[in-house]
């Protein structure tokens, strides 16, 4: 059986941990004194000294110290949460990445340059805290001295799994934790370590209990034991103050015996994040993204089985044998959807990376902006979040260096001096759409005319329309930037989106105002695995169309047909739309079938119909990838397998399209 390695156990444990600790020092821009944030963010870096100590990261863990006291004198009230301190904690954060990533580097001189910025936010006044190692003898004093004015007693008794050393956790680290909360006494039980013959070096035997006199509160004790909660006994119990007067240290007893608390098992309206963790252990399991992916081609390989047992079963007068293949057919289906269900990721996971990005920008650009987000629970495909990454961090630093104006720059034009972007998700059909949207001073139409004849992209006074002019700074090397700056100017990043969309089988809408921003959408599929699709024939060949592009299906007679050559349209509705046929556009070199069908499909608002010889059914289409040879094949955007082990190719809805509406486009100046 494979066995999770603590260490990577560790690394995942950090990477939620420093996702939490951005987030709340992010909010807490928004109103320095929060201190719920303040907390928040304090006990994150707690957590991540002592776990980091506990798994070997010494470095992270003498590190983190600096920070966590520097919130520590935040949330005690001796200095003041200030945008400096913020930036401060955010660039150590950097290098606490780097410390878990690389732990052996040499980062003393970064480690050093970080420490003397975090100083000075905090004050030079005693700011100690921010520039010594951090030791539990050094700890205790000041710690006891705060205890002693208004502190608490508790009574902590606790015991480790047996093989709590064996993975890693070392239990002396969790008594100098406790020893920098207050005054204390520990006293270890051995009662149960055996004779030296049956003694195994590797099982933790001992049990402790804590006599605790601190200010802090009881989640600054639970949160000391917060990654080994789940499998240890804790017992965690106050002494009244008509019995702490009686309370001192006594002598170690030779044997204690740990007796349950029936109140650590009740649930409780201030149930801890000890509690809510275990509750969160419990309803969830954590699973290695490779695992889901050998687990979606699994399903993939099945879907196709199926595919293949339906065929054999439509042609078989075996009835028992149409039954099974029904009830295989309806598994696969809702083991398919489940599978779909398992990958999906909130794109809010996505949207709150571009906090952090939006707040460097800001610095570095000297402009206030503001970031908005709107529909973060927007799931999508995991494999389809990690592609968006860097498309939308160059739309993003796009929009805050060339979209938005200076503050000088919008008061001048009565606008507010904050500049906004609004980063918005929503699912339309089988797709969702991403929209990145400025409050800039939009695209400038005649620079980008220019930009594109001087480069050669299009011919001098060229007729183009609005959206074919717009799409020309998605060309390679297209920038119209007056001056290189480390953010822009070189022209290698609205090409990369480009073609990240077309390697999703996306598409890319740009609007822009003069004066009053640009709004760029981008359209995904929500999944690149399997998807529902419309099995049609042309010619003597078969392909599929994805199911959540087709709006609906019509008949094209022989008259029909002969009656639009030179034009192409269907009357739909009072509208006209316009249609290719896709045995010319493939060359089959067959005669059309007497009755062929017309397939309306669509992006957003646009629409184009596709000309078939038949209508086969619905097909669950399992989309395997094009070789690099076809890349350039712009009409298909995969291939599947079929039942009867043929390949079928899966049309390019955008491209198909973009294509009729460039022919309706031509018509019409043509007419």
């Amino acid at each position: 059986m494979n066995t999770m390695d603590p260490i990577q156990v560790f690394r995942t444990e950090a990477a939620e941990l420093f996702e939490q600790i951005e987030s709340g020092l992010l909010d807490l821009l928004h109103d320095l004194s929060d201190q719920d944030q303040i907390d928040a963010v304090f006990r994150g870096l707690h957590t991540l000294k002592g776990s980091g100590a506990m798994f070997g990261f010494e470095a992270l863990a003498a590190f983190t110290h600096h920070c966590e006291s520097a919130f520590d004198r935040v949330r005690k009230g001796e200095v003041q949460a200030t945008s400096e301190l913020i930036a401060a904690v955010l660039e150590a954060q950097d290098h606490m990445k780097a410390l878990v990533d690389k732990p052996n580097g040499d980062h003393d001189d970064m480690s050093q340059t970080l420490l003397a910025k975090l100083h000075a936010a905090v004050g030079g006044k005693n700011g100690h805290a921010a520039t010594s190692q951090p030791t539990a003898a050094a700890a205790v004093p000041a710690t006891v001295a705060a205890a002693r004015t208004a502190s608490t007693n508790w009574v902590i008794k606790f015991r480790l799994p047996d093989n709590a050393m064996a993975n890693g956790t070392n239990p002396l680290g969790l008594l100098d934790e406790l020893r920098e909360l207050g005054e204390c006494t520990i006293v270890a039980d051995t009662s149960t370590i055996p004779g030296l013959a049956e003694i195994d070096p590797t099982t933790l035997y001992l049990r402790w209990t804590i006599t605790l006199q601190t200010a802090q509160p009881r989640s600054a004790i639970e949160d000391v034991f917060i990654f080994v909660m789940d499998d240890m006994q804790l017992d965690i119990t106050e002494i009244k103050a008509a019995a702490s007067t009686e309370l001192a240290p006594q002598p170690a007893a030779p044997n204690l015996v740990v007796e349950p608390v029936a109140e650590k098992k009740q649930a409780s309206p201030n149930t801890g994040p000890a509690d809510a963790k275990s509750s969160k252990s419990a309803e969830n399991v954590r699973v290695p993204a490779e695992r889901l992916d050998e687990l979606m081609d699994r399903v993939g390989e099945l879907v196709i089985a199926q595919s293949r047992l339906s065929q054999l079963a439509n042609i078989s007068a075996n009835i028992q044998l149409r039954s099974v293949s029904e009830d295989v057919e309806r598994l696969s289906g809702e083991l398919r959807d489940t599978m779909m269900v398992l990958r999906m990721v909130p794109v809010g996971s996505l949207f709150g990376r571009f906090r952090r990005l939006v707040h460097d920008l800001a610095r570095e650009t000297g402009k206030t902006i503001e970031l908005e987000t709107e529909g973060e629970t927007t799931e999508v495909d995991k494999t389809v979040i990690e592609r968006l990454a860097d498309p939308l961090v160059h739309l993003v630093r796009n929009s805050c260096d060339h979209g938005l104006e200076p503050p000088e720059e919008r008061r001048a034009a009565g606008k507010s001096p904050h500049g906004r972007i609004l980063l918005s998700a929503r699912q339309q059909a089988g797709e969702v759409i991403i929209t990145i949207k400025d409050d800039g001073r939009g695209i400038n139409r005649d620079r980008v005319r220019a930009k594109a004849e001087a480069s050669g992209l299009i011919q001098p006074n060229a007729a183009l329309s609005d959206q074919e002019l717009l799409q020309l700074i998605f060309q390679p090397g297209f920038s119209t930037a007056q001056e290189v700056t480390n953010l822009s100017g070189r022209g290698v990043g609205m090409d990369v989106v480009k073609r990240t969309i077309d390697a999703l089988r996306g598409t890319i809408n740009v609007v822009s105002h003069p004066g009053e921003g640009s709004e760029v959408s981008l359209s995904i599929p929500l999944t690149l695995a399997i998807i529902d699709g419309l099995l049609v024939r042309v010619g003597n060949g078969r392909y599929v169309i994805p199911l959540s592009a087709v709006e609906e299906c019509l008949e094209l007679s022989v008259e029909d047909d002969m009656r639009s050559r030179g034009r192409s349209f269907i009357s739909l509705r009072d509208s006209l739309v316009p249609y290719l046929r896709l045995r010319e556009l493939f060359r089959t070199g067959t005669k059309p079938d007497p009755f062929q069908k017309v397939v309306v499909i669509s992006t957003g608002s646009e629409r184009v119909g596709l000309v078939v010889d038949q209508i086969i059914g619905d097909h669950q289409t399992v989309i395997k990838a094009m070789s690099k040879l076809h890349h350039d094949v712009a009409t298909f955007s995969g291939a599947t397998i079929l039942g009867d082990g043929d390949v079928a190719l899966i049309l390019d809805v955008g491209h198909l399209v973009l294509e009729g509406q460039k022919q309706e486009a031509h018509l019409r100046v043509a007419g």
